[in-house]
This record gives C-alpha cells, sequence and structure tokens, in this order.
C-alpha cells in the first residue's frame, strides 16, 4: 500500500473504493457466509448422521445378543419344562393320584415360580385336556386347545410345544407371557396328561444384560402383525409409538411397519427417532414358527444433545474460519487497491516525466542520473550522453553562480531562471530546479525541468515592438464585438478622458446614436470588414464635435466578429450653423405618399415637368436583406440614407417615400445626364460614410402625356437592370424622346 507522506498530485493516486469493487466485496461476503452457513449445517447434519449410525450399529449389535439370549432362554425353558414332566413328584402322583401327593406337587411348584423369575405358573391337565389344578390362579382354567390333544397332535414324547405371546392380567397389569407344554405319556405312549408352565416375556427381558427397559435405551417386542408385546411400561418420548400392550404399530406408524415387514432387521429413520429393528426366531416348531420383532429407537434431539458439544466447536470454527475469511477477502482486495494505485503512480510519474516538457534527476553529486528525450532534445545532446553529466556544464553556469544557485535550494528549495541557449542549441530555455530528499534515505536528488519559451521570448519582444509601435498621435482601441474596450492607447485615452477601460463602452463614450447604428456597424463589417462615417459627438465635453472613425473587423473560425480595431481622428471644423449649409439638410419635408407626390407632381409647372427625370433608390439588395435579420435595421438604414441625402438634396428636388427599402426623388428642370450624374454623386458620398451598400438606382425621363404611375414603372424598369448587371448600380430606361 502506499506509504509516501507528501500530499498527491490527483485523487487518482489514493486509495479508491470503486462501486464495482465494493459489489464485488459484498458478493463475496455474501457468498462466504452461505457457504460456511450451508457446509456447517451440512457438517453437523453429517456428524449427527454418524452418530446416529454408530448408535444404531451398537443397538443392533446388542439386538443381536437380546436375540440369542432370549432364543437360549426359551430352549432352557422347554428343557425346564420337560424337567419338570419328569420330575419324581408328578410321576408319583400320576400313578397314584391322592391329596396328599397334590398338595406336595403344588408346595413343590410354588418354591419353584417363586425362585425362578420368568415362571409364573405351572398347571397340570388330564388327558382329555381339561384343567385339574395350578399353582396360582392367574391364568385361564379353559381346556387345551384341541390342536394339541392327542387326536390332532402331531408333537409328542420329549417334545416341548411353545406357545405364541399371549396377554394376561396379573395385578391390573397386562402380562405377556407363553405357555410350554409337555405331554405326559405311559410306556405304551399313551397320553396320562399335560404339563403346562407359563412364561413371563417381561421378565425374561428385565433379566438380559444391558438393561434395555431403560428411558435412554427402549425395547420393544412385536409379533409379526404389529402387535405390542413389550416395551409399554413407560410412556413413549416419542409420537406415533403404540402406548399400550397390545397396541398396533401398523396402524400407529405405517412407514415404519412398511420397513420391518420388507426385512429381517434394518435401520428407520424417522422425523422425531431413528429406530432399529432385529426379527428373531423364539423356537421353530412343527406347527408354525415363532417369529417376533426387537424394535429400540433413540430420540433425534438426544443425539443432537450428544453432539452438541461438537456443534458448539464446529460453530465456533466456522465463525473463526469466516472471519479470518472475511479479513482475508478485505486484505487481498485493499493489496490489489494498493497495487492498483502504485502501478497508477508510478505509470503516472512515468508519463509526467517522458512529456513534453524536458526532465533531468541528478544525484548530490550533480551528475544527472537519467533524462528524457525531450530533454536531450532541447539541449542539443544524445540522450545517452546526458547520463553521469555535470549539471553545472549543461547549463553553462560559473563556479559563483552555481553556488548561488545551490545556496538558493538550499533556502527555498527551488530554483528558477530563463537561460539562453542559442550559440548551444538556438533557443531560449526556461529552467527550474526543485529539491526533494528521499524518504528512506537522507541523501537528496534534484528535479530539473527545462522548457523551451523561444517563442513566448519572441512573442514579448513582438508585443514589445507593437506597443511601440501603437503609441502615436492616432487614437486607436481594440474594441469587442458588443462594442466594449479591450485595449486603447494613450490617444485614444486623452481623447475620450478616461483613465482605465474597464467595463468601457465605445457607444458610451462617444455620446452619440452610435448605439442605434452599432448594429448597422456590425453587419456591414461582416460582409466588407471595414466601416467608414463621420461622428457628431462631444468626448471632451465640446459640442459639435466631428470625429473620421474607421472600424475594422477581425473574425474568428466560426465568421463572428471578435475584434474591432477602431481609429478615430478629428474632422475639419465646420462653421457656425448658418455656414454648414453641407451638412443640414436643406428640407425635412419627406413626402409619405403616392397621393402627396402625385400632388406635388402635378403642381408643377409644364416646362419644369417636360423636363424632369425620375430618380428610384433601393437600398434592400438580395445579398444585404439575407444577412439582416430585423425590418427595425432596414428602417433605420434607411432613414440614415434619406438624412444623408437631405443634406445635399437641392431645394427644387423632391424626396418621398414608395415602399420599405425604395425611395422617389423627382428632379425638375434636370436632363437625363445631369441626374445619372447627381444619382453617381449621391452614391459615392454614400459608399464614404459606409451606406452605399448593395443601393441601386434607377433614372427615367419625362415621356409626354405620361402621369405619375407611367413615370414610376419606367423608373422601375431601370431599376431592375442596374440589379440584373451587377457591374453598375446605376442605370437609365426612357430617357430618349420621341
Amino acid at each position: 500500500m502506499l506509504t509516501q507522506k507528501t500530499s498527491l498530485l490527483i485523487t487518482g493516486q489514493g486509495l479508491h473504493w470503486s462501486t464495482q469493487r465494493i459489489f464485488s466485496v459484498a458478493t463475496q461476503i455474501i457468498i462466504l457466509l452461505i457457504s460456511v452457513i450451508l457446509l456447517t449445517n451440512v457438517i453437523i447434519t453429517l456428524g449427527e448422521r454418524r452418530l446416529q449410525e454408530d448408535w444404531a450399529t451398537q443397538r443392533y449389535s446388542e439386538l443381536q445378543s437380546v436375540g440369542t439370549l432370549i432364543t437360549d432362554k426359551v430352549s432352557f425353558q422347554q428343557f425346564r419344562t420337560q424337567m419338570f414332566a419328569n420330575a419324581e413328584l408328578l410321576k408319583r402322583y400320576l400313578t397314584i393320584p391322592s391329596e396328599v401327593r397334590q398338595r406336595k406337587l403344588q408346595q413343590n411348584w410354588a418354591v419353584m415360580t417363586r425362585n425362578i423369575p420368568g415362571l409364573l405358573d405351572i398347571a397340570l391337565f388330564d388327558p382329555q385336556g381339561k384343567f385339574k389344578f395350578s399353582t396360582t390362579n392367574n391364568f385361564s382354567r379353559e381346556s387345551l386347545p384341541a390342536s394339541l390333544l392327542e387326536g390332532a397332535r402331531n408333537m409328542g414324547g420329549t417334545e416341548v410345544y411353545t406357545s405364541p405371546l399371549e396377554f394376561t392380567p396379573i395385578n391390573g397389569k397386562l402380562e405377556p407371557y407363553l405357555y410350554q407344554l409337555a405331554w405326559l405319556e405311559n410306556p405304551n405312549q399313551t397320553v396320562r396328561g399335560y404339563l403346562v408352565t407359563y412364561q413371563s416375556m417381561t421378565r425374561m427381558l428385565k433379566s438380559i444384560k444391558p438393561a434395555y427397559s431403560s428411558a435412554e435405551s427402549p425395547l420393544m417386542m412385536l409379533d409379526t402383525q404389529g402387535l405390542l408385546y413389550a416395551g409399554a411400561e413407560n410412556k413413549p418420548n416419542i409420537n406415533r409409538i403404540p402406548e399400550t400392550m397390545g397396541g398396533s404399530l401398523r396402524q400407529t406408524y405405517p412407514a415404519l411397519w412398511r420397513k420391518m415387514s420388507n426385512s429381517n432387521f434394518g435401520q428407520f429413520h424417522g422425523d422425531d427417532a431413528t429406530f432399529v429393528y432385529l426379527k428373531v426366531e423364539l423356537t421353530t416348531q412343527y406347527e408354525t414358527r415363532r417369529e417376533y420383532y426387537l424394535v429400540s429407537y433413540v430420540r433425534n434431539d438426544a443425539i443432537a444433545e450428544n453432539f452438541s458439544e461438537w456443534r458448539n466447536i464446529l460453530i465456533a470454527g466456522a465463525v473463526v474460519l469466516t472471519l479470518l475469511a472475511l479479513a482475508l477477502i478485505l486484505l487481498i482486495h485493499s493489496y490489489r487497491i494498493g497495487q492498483r494505485s502504485r502501478a497508477f503512480s508510478i505509470d503516472l510519474a512515468n508519463r509526467l516525466f517522458y512529456q513534453d516538457i524536458g526532465c533531468v534527476i541528478v544525484n548530490d553529486n550533480n551528475r544527472v542520473v537519467t533524462a528524457n528525450e525531450k530533454a536531450a532534445q532541447l539541449l542539443a545532446i544524445p540522450l545517452d550522453e546526458l547520463s553521469d553529466r555535470n549539471l553545472q556544464r549543461i547549463l553553462q553556469l560559473e563556479n559563483e553562480q552555481y553556488a548561488e544557485i545551490l545556496t538558493q535550494l538550499e533556502k527555498e528549495k527551488k530554483w528558477h531562471d530563463v537561460i539562453d541557449f542559442e550559440e548551444l542549441c538556438g533557443c531560449t530555455l526556461a529552467v527550474t530546479i526543485s529539491c526533494a530528499i528521499r524518504s528512506a534515505k537522507k541523501d537528496r536528488y534534484l528535479l530539473v525541468t527545462f522548457e523551451d519559451v523561444t517563442q513566448l521570448k519572441q512573442a514579448q519582444q513582438q508585443a514589445h515592438l507593437n506597443q511601440l509601435l501603437n503609441d502615436n498621435a492616432v487614437a486607436c482601441a481594440l474594441v469587442k464585438a458588443n462594442a466594449e474596450l479591450e485595449l486603447a492607447n494613450d490617444a485614444f485615452m486623452e481623447l475620450v478622458s478616461i483613465h482605465d477601460i474597464d467595463n468601457k463602452n465605445l457607444t458610451e463614450l462617444l455620446n452619440n446614436d452610435l448605439d442605434a447604428q452599432w448594429p448597422r456597424i456590425t453587419q456591414q463589417l461582416l460582409l466588407q470588414s471595414t466601416w467608414k462615417g463621420q461622428i457628431l459627438c462631444d468626448p471632451n465635453g465640446h459640442e459639435n464635435t466631428c470625429l473620421q472613425a474607421t472600424l475594422k473587423g477581425h473574425l474568428d473560425a466560426a465568421g463572428e466578429i471578435e475584434h474591432i480595431v477602431c481609429t478615430l481622428e478629428k474632422a475639419q471644423k465646420r462653421a457656425l450653423l448658418q455656414d454648414r449649409g453641407d451638412f443640414i439638410p436643406h428640407r425635412s419635408t419627406i413626402l409619405v405618399n403616392l397621393r402627396d407626390l402625385d400632388d406635388y407632381f402635378n403642381s408643377l409647372d409644364t416646362v419644369s415637368r417636360n423636363n424632369s427625370s425620375l430618380l428610384l433608390i433601393d437600398i434592400t439588395a438580395e445579398s444585404m436583406l439575407s444577412h439582416m435579420s430585423d425590418i427595425g435595421q432596414l428602417e433605420s438604414r434607411q432613414r440614415e440614407v434619406e438624412i444623408h441625402i437631405l443634406k445635399s438634396l437641392p431645394i427644387r428636388y423632391q424626396m418621398s417615400h414608395w415602399q420599405l427599402g425604395k425611395l422617389i426623388v423627382i428632379l425638375p428642370n434636370t436632363h437625363s445626364d445631369d441626374a445619372h450624374h447627381y444619382a453617381v454623386t449621391t452614391l459615392s458620398s454614400l459608399n464614404e460614410i459606409g451606406l452605399g451598400t448593395g443601393i441601386c438606382m434607377g433614372v427615367a425621363s419625362y415621356q409626354p402625356e405620361q402621369n405619375l404611375e407611367q413615370y414610376l414603372i419606367n423608373a422601375e424598369v431601370a431599376l431592375k437592370r442596374a440589379k440584373q448587371i451587377g457591374e453598375q448600380n446605376i442605370c437609365q430606361a426612357f430617357t430618349r424622346n420621341n
């Protein structure tokens, strides 16, 4: 990152977090957070699932042990039932039945039921399957099923029949049990009776270790129809599990039962718990197979609780990794911004060094370290030869001069001067030396810049010469297009009595109606670049001062007036009012319509009318109309022309309006040649004051028996000829008498 302590040249050198980069950082942070959250959740889920699988594997192993133990116990119970059937007391009783022997036999059975946990009762049935007596009264006294009796049985001898699980109420509770039946036969294989032992499945399961009856590791036993025979002592802490003995898992949890019915063992991951089941076969008999399911489960929140410590560790690790990743992202972007800023600063310095100004870097020993091509070009020294040259020799300075430069650099850290290199490279250079100290070291370096000021020096010299040339007796001023003064010489300022030209306007200084005429003047400057005229004004407070003004316009690239050069000279003094007939019109009456002119024409005597001429003047040429955007300007120009013509109009002539831009002059007792001469003289005088541009004149002579309307038509024909010829602005028509 940037470590410079100096101020930056431009803000682009600093560290800038653009909108695009901020959006990129925000996107990366969001993606990081989403990825960390998803990854953490996946790891936690996989961890919990792995813990569930470990638990299921362990529980399945335990279920296998339980199943094996149950099968062994049932087999042992069959052996024990066979031992009960072969007992000596029972044989004695069957040989010679008596009350005493029956009582001894029942007492012996009571002792065995008390000492054997899983044994609930022992009963004796006669050869017809009817109940004779038993140890307790917990079981039904009904006859044995016909399928087990002598006529329909397929078993006998030393075999023992094991029944399916059934329920019986004991002490107000349903107790799951199975009974085992042994046949008591005579030597001739006739049946002497039946011995039945009743075994408790609940007690059998409780006697098996580990204790599956605990809430942490519940154990359920179901038959192949889904009925619950064990495991409902405590109310289940999850839903959809039968709460009472004999409840159907098929109805409460169909999904689990479908999985169990399709396989002999497996796992089932439910919404609330994970189940492990195993089908065990208690015994295999000729009639049927005694198969049951052992089921155990663990709640998912218990797994999550056991995994909570690892979950907290994972979350803490994810938070730490996220913070580190965020810091890494910000550091990477900051580093990239710093690199780009540094690269931009290097590129900026390189471009500044290799610009149009010559640059040279000098070390502490006043030796050139490097220079750009412009410096070599200005100094007329090859670039490879500039290295290691002495700065004093390059500047061609004496020891005293160079010592003064070094002293000034020590004080002000900068030196500037203009040095003439005319003899060396034919130019004048402005030399600037700046002193800078390196930040990492104590030494310093000098940056020397060379700028070619030859043209500037020539321009200054030329400006000095122009100033000397302009310092004369003629009043000169440089004016903007809006008549505002830009420059003026002393003669002009003395003429108009001002000391400075700030916010001064030429039209205001001359105290004349020049302000109203200025648009017409600028239009003529656009067309002809010059305007000449006399101005009646009182710049010094003296009345009736006449100035001869000459204006020259300079146009810019767009064809608009950029500057106007104005020169003012005093015109020849005139006499008093009574002697100034040339400047005062002989009459001020201009007929405004043809009716008045017709009355004037008819009032002339016959000789004056027959020898008269008519001059038709048109000041609205097409070349001028294309540059005139306002009819008011045309009216103003017509008024100026009228005033000028009135000044020199002989007394016997009469002028009248006809149309906008057209004037009529009736010349009584005037031959056509004299009328033509008068027209030439009038047009010349108009040109002198800048009003003759685009003016055309037509001259006609009076024809016998002609009225004023026909007279005007003939003059208009002459006027059209004047416009068509283009070389002359004055033409005649109908000037010969028949």
